[in-house]
């Protein structure tokens, strides 16, 4: 492999967007490699956890059919260390890839291609669907942060994707809350569900820009692909049934608040710093035009906000884990929400007035 005086940025970009899912320890060396292959005028550069696969390509001339490996953690941050306008001169040959830049000289181990461990893409396509790439960037910010970490039930350690009709609905819980979006999409699609590794989503997340770009969505057998920009990601999706996230949503809660959501969530990030580190319990009293947001911890301190609200319903003392409410409300963009309590052992349910394409539950806990 041969590329002659070639933009630092031209390689350094596509490698920007493969390298977030290599890991730092692996049993098989090569993982800790990126693939550099030479095809259809373009470089591709292709980085893989065997769970998840992400290629992206950058048009730099040069001879087709050259491919190598190399430390990806290591090429990046020799190219980020270089001057932006650096120009590149690199070769490939026993086992070493030499790169320079004006003065500089720097000599990397590499991999044989041929021993590199890619993921066979499925060629039975269920679905294709296309949207812009900020709604579905938007879709997952209002969901992700429900997703479960580490659960012994695996299948919560991601989020479930709903394809139905015209919509594209996200769903993610952790047993104590959970969180539902929805967003339209053209076309007219059959019921399909899918559960999107963690990883997946995070890595999403980092790649999709807030552009009216388009990214099409392939639902394949066992595997999903994102095709956007100069990047495609192929994913295995999470073999397991998600619980029926319809029958958790409260329906009928009689106690009803509309407030303003940059007040609120104000008022609980100040209550917060006195929470009980471990719980994270915060006390919600609800009474005729106020509302009080009550923190205490191990040390007898005590943090109390009030809140002057349009309510005349039945009192309510009430408790939630704190950061589950501030994670709702950090994640939205509107300016005003609505809350929907029941009793003092009722989930509540969180939503935007005149809206019905987000829902938020939360579970209560003993204070």
């Amino acid at each position: 492999m041969q590329l002659k005086q070639i933009a630092r940025d031209a390689l350094l970009k596509p490698l920007q967007a493969v390298s977030g899912i290599v890991e730092r320890r692996h049993t098989l060396p090569i993982l800790a490699n990126v693939l550099l292959e030479q095809r259809n005028g373009s470089l591709y550069v292709t980085a893989t956890d065997l769970e998840m696969q992400i290629t992206a390509h950058s048009e730099i001339s040069g001879k087709d059919g050259h491919s190598t490996t190399v430390g990806a953690r290591k090429l990046q941050d020799l190219l980020r260390a270089l001057p932006e306008d650096a120009t590149l001169s690199i070769d490939v040959g026993n086992n070493r890839m030499s790169v320079r830049a004006g003065r500089s000289r720097f000599n990397l181990q590499t991999l044989a291609a041929t021993d590199y461990p890619r993921i066979g893409v499925a060629t039975e396509q269920i679905q294709t669907l296309s949207l812009p790439q900020k709604d579905l960037r938007a879709l997952f910010k209002l969901v992700e942060f429900a997703m479960a970490q580490q659960d012994i039930r695996y299948y919560l350690n991601g989020m479930l994707l709903v394809v139905d009709q015209g919509s594209l609905q996200a769903v993610a819980t952790d047993g104590h809350r959970l969180s539902w979006a929805s967003i339209g999409v053209a076309g007219d699609f059959a019921r399909q569900e899918v559960i999107l590794p963690r990883k997946t989503v995070l890595e999403l997340g980092k790649l999709l820009t807030d552009s009216d770009d388009p990214v099409t969505l392939d639902i394949l057998a066992n595997q999903v692909r994102f095709r956007f920009a100069n990047v495609e990601l192929v994913s295995k999706v999470v073999d397991g049934k998600f619980p029926d996230f319809n029958r958790v949503i409260p329906v009928g809660h009689a106690k009803q608040v509309e407030f303003d959501r940059l007040e609120l969530l104000a008022a609980l990030q100040r209550a917060a710093i006195l929470s009980n580190e471990k719980f994270r319990g915060v006390r919600i009293v609800l009474d005729a035009d106020q509302l009080k947001i009550i923190c205490t911890n191990s040390e007898q301190e005590e943090a109390e906000e009030e809140l002057s609200i349009a309510y005349k319903g039945d009192p309510l003392d009430i408790g939630f884990n704190i950061t589950y409410l501030l994670d709702a409300l950090s994640n939205l963009s509107v300016g005003r929400v609505k809350f929907a309590f029941g009793d003092a052992n009722s989930s509540a349910l969180v939503t935007m007035p005149e809206r019905d394409d987000y829902k938020y539950v939360v579970m209560p806990m003993r204070i």
